[in-house]
């Protein structure tokens, strides 16, 4: 079975590339829609005890989906290939912008549909040497996609936190 899938232009996706890539595309959309009519002072403002803000948290996803991204098509050594700000991820830097940070994002989202439309999804690599990664375990892309859903989920539920400390706007209800 086939099914046509936004972001990917008349390329046919078997049903499971289209399931994987509607159910993270829904979970992008709700981070999106909790940071509309923003300025960048509020996609900036910290409203609860941690580190995160909105707009941070929008950056922090988009570097995330490009590095497990490029993990899929070239491993460990491909995710490693660019640095990564651990604590900057989660802040807006001097000069950024939440319309910026969401169109990084939306490249990174069209990217990511791209690959998945023309990666083996059975096709694995070795996670990266880590304290949180089991030794010698290795992800397939179907395990890295489902990986991000879960990232951009969870993330988009605290910037609906953060949101409603902010201006008691809400993603849901």
């Amino acid at each position: 079975m086939t099914d046509r899938s936004a972001g990917t232009g008349d390329r046919e996706l078997s049903r499971e590339r289209a399931d994987l890539l509607e159910t993270l595309d829904k979970h992008r959309g709700f981070l999106r829609f909790t940071v509309r009519n923003l300025t960048d002072d509020q996609a900036a403002q910290r409203t609860t005890a941690s580190e995160l803000c909105l707009g941070g948290l929008i950056k922090h996803v988009t570097g995330v989906e490009a590095r497990w991204m490029r993990f899929a098509v070239g491993g460990a050594t491909a995710m490693r290939s660019e640095p990564v700000d651990w604590e900057g991820q989660f802040r807006m830097g001097e000069g950024e912008t939440l319309a910026g940070l969401l169109d990084a994002y939306t490249r990174t989202a069209a990217e990511t549909d791209r690959l998945v439309a023309d990666l083996d999804l059975d096709t694995a690599h070795p996670l990266p040497e880590a304290p949180w990664f089991e030794p010698g375990a290795t992800w397939s892309v179907r395990r890295v996609l489902l990986h991000v859903i879960a990232e951009t989920s969870q993330h988009a539920g605290h910037a609906d936190i953060i949101r409603e400390s902010l201006d008691g706007a809400k993603t849901m209800g």
